[in-house]
């Protein structure tokens, strides 16, 4: 399992067995994706993987938002923020 994943995981009280849900459309999320992108200014010291800028995201929403810079980055990032308010740390 990706670091990122287990940063996700843990933040909202996830069992790696358990189903995640995408935070756009609330279908089963394939993907933890990077709001802002590793490749895009990432660098090796893992600044990209905080739990702020980690969304699940099912395999449509990702294909399709992902990596679009500007206005839809924008909203993936208060879409994120909500959830986290919503959600908080340990869901459970």
């Amino acid at each position: 399992m990706k670091p990122y994943t287990k940063i996700y995981l843990a933040f909202f009280g996830y069992k790696v067995q358990e189903d995640v849900s995408c935070e756009i459309c609330g279908c089963p999320a394939i993907d933890i994706n990077h709001i802002e992108a590793r490749g895009m200014g990432g660098n090796p010291n893992g600044d990209k993987d905080r739990i702020e800028n980690l969304m699940a995201m099912c395999r449509e929403h990702h294909l399709n938002y992902g990596d679009v810079p500007g206005e839809i980055r924008a909203m993936l990032k208060v879409i994120h923020l909500k959830y986290m308010a919503y959600n908080g740390i340990n869901r459970k």
